[in-house]
């Protein structure tokens, strides 16, 4: 008797195929249904599924996906420019019978809007606390600029000259548009239309050369910044040293030359929004499964959201390309995982979607 051989499964001995683990995954990271919820789903559908089944398909899975995410680790670090955030994630403390609060950063990869063909990517990784190690560690080896909030934890990556800080107009704008609501103050409001004036320039140049919206840029938004600055330094004289509007424009100042930098450079973007984009799957998931069960469970969310993340920039539905690699990976050699980057399989097998703007 002859007999072929069974077909390969992404979890050793499971009976779960490709399709099945891949819709549990995009359940939870990127629809954000706990598993709990899942269990609850399948069993008005007949299908009795205990949740640490699922829980151990979600660990399987990460592992047997962690040396792709660590490839896209090395893709994104490659880069000359990044957007860097971090957002909190609650994470059960084992026998305290309450939770810690873990971390989750974000870095990406994306020159789309300086009209570069390169494929975007993004990389998280998990930290038990908000430590500026964390950051140090994460781009011990990156060389270029980073673009990224005020957060002190950075403030040691600024000192070499490797990297170089670029600031984000949006968290000053975001500072003047809570005093106009919640003062309905005319200083505030002002700022506001200025910041407006820089970010219609933007809209303009998306998706130019570099070299193009450096120019107008230059051109046009340059005047516009120094207008800017005079004001907020003017207004300074009229205000309060203790008021909430002489903090934010203190804070721009603080920033001013991080805050301009874009300015020079076409390649770097007057925000950091890519970044706060990439983290609001994290935000929208916190608020329904709450908290991570510990931190390894932080850890396989970061591959995941890893993967889905890439894949959603690149215009791939995310739920087919976890279903194209979770077929391939288990018998594909660790040496091409390159391969299984969401740019590198055809487009056929992963289905694409509307590319991001």
């Amino acid at each position: 008797i002859v007999q072929a051989s069974a077909p390969s499964r992404p979890i050793a001995r499971g009976m779960a195929g490709p399709g099945l683990l891949a819709h549990v995954l995009i359940s939870k990271y990127a629809d954000h249904l706990p598993l709990y919820r899942q269990c609850q789903i399948y069993e008005r559908q007949g299908v009795e599924l205990e949740r640490s089944t699922l829980a151990d398909w979600v660990g399987g899975c990460s592992k047997l996906l962690e040396p792709l995410a660590e490839a896209l680790r090395r893709y994104v670090m490659a880069a000359s420019k990044l957007h860097a955030d971090e957002t909190r994630v609650p994470v059960l403390a084992p026998g305290q019978g309450r939770t810690k609060t873990g971390r989750l950063w974000t870095y990406v990869r994306d020159n789309r809007p300086a009209g570069d063909t390169t494929a975007p990517a993004v990389w998280f990784a998990y930290s038990p606390d908000r430590g500026g190690e964390h950051p140090l560690r994460h781009l011990q080896r990156f060389r270029g600029a980073l673009q990224a909030d005020a957060y002190a934890g950075f403030d040691e990556l600024y000192k070499a000259d490797r990297i170089q800080e670029v600031a984000c107009w949006a968290h000053v704008r975001r500072k003047f548009y809570d005093l106009e609501q919640a003062h309905a103050s005319p200083l505030a409001r002002e700022a506001l239309e200025r910041i407006a004036a820089l970010y219609a320039i933007e809209e303009e140049i998306r998706g130019r050369p570099a070299d193009e919206r450096r120019q107008v840029r230059q051109t046009r938004a340059g005047p516009l910044l120094q207008s800017l600055h005079d004001w907020f330094e003017e207004a300074l004289t009229k205000l309060s040293r203790k008021s909430d509007t002489t903090a934010a424009i203190r804070y721009a100042l603080k920033l001013w030359p991080a805050l301009t930098r874009y300015c020079d450079n076409g390649r770097l973007e007057i925000d950091n929004n890519a970044a706060e984009r990439a983290l609001r799957a994290v935000t929208l998931g916190r608020k329904n499964y709450l908290f991570a069960g510990s931190d390894a469970g932080g850890e396989r969310a970061a591959i995941l959201y890893t993967l889905i993340g890439s894949a959603k920039l690149n215009g791939l539905d995310p739920e087919s390309y976890l279903r194209d690699v979770l077929t391939r990976i288990a018998d594909h050699p660790i040496c091409h995982i390159e391969e299984l980057l969401p740019w590198n399989l055809t487009p056929n097998r992963s289905r694409t979607l509307k590319a991001a703007a």
